[in-house]
């Protein structure tokens, strides 16, 4: 069954974040499960939140990421190229969100898909090829198309 089609239609590009300032600002699972992509692009990495979990601490303690032990100012954005608002709280998001606009950041929200000016497509790699799937805001979905072409192409049918 196919959702409503959101209200505008996503521009999907592939960042180069090598050697860039990303910003993840809540250390929490979210956090966690998006973070070792950021590294794996090369982006220099700074989480701002009171508390990481330990796996992000572990990151911290191997040099693979910065972490600012504080809660959020919008100058933590300055000199960013992306940012992820990754907190449970909404009116610190929009704090975040408001901050990238302003700074013209791309920004991801975990908590309102359709407030971010960009989202995180379901990823997987095989043979040099990257797919990213955006389904329409559905990350099931998303997660089995994506898984269903990475299997074309592992077999040979793609």
């Amino acid at each position: 069954m196919d959702a409503e089609p959101t209200p505008f239609v996503p521009y999907p590009s592939g960042l180069r974040l090598a050697g860039r300032r990303v910003v993840v600002v809540g250390g929490g699972q979210v956090a966690q499960r998006r973070i070792p992509a950021l590294i794996a692009a090369g982006a220099e990495v700074e989480v701002v939140s009171p508390h990481v979990t330990p796996a992000l601490e572990g990151l911290v303690g191997s040099g693979e990421l910065r972490w600012s032990a504080r809660r959020f100012a919008p100058a933590d954005l300055d000199g960013a190229w992306y940012v992820v608002a990754a907190t449970r709280d909404q009116a610190v998001n929009e704090e975040i969100s408001a901050a990238a606009e302003e700074r013209r950041i791309f920004c991801v929200r975990s908590d309102d898909a359709l407030a971010a000016t960009a989202w995180t497509p379901a990823v997987g790699r095989h043979g040099g090829v990257t797919v990213a799937v955006l389904g329409n805001r559905e990350p099931r979905r998303s997660v089995a198309v994506r898984d269903s072409i990475l299997e074309g192409l592992r077999d040979g049918r793609l």
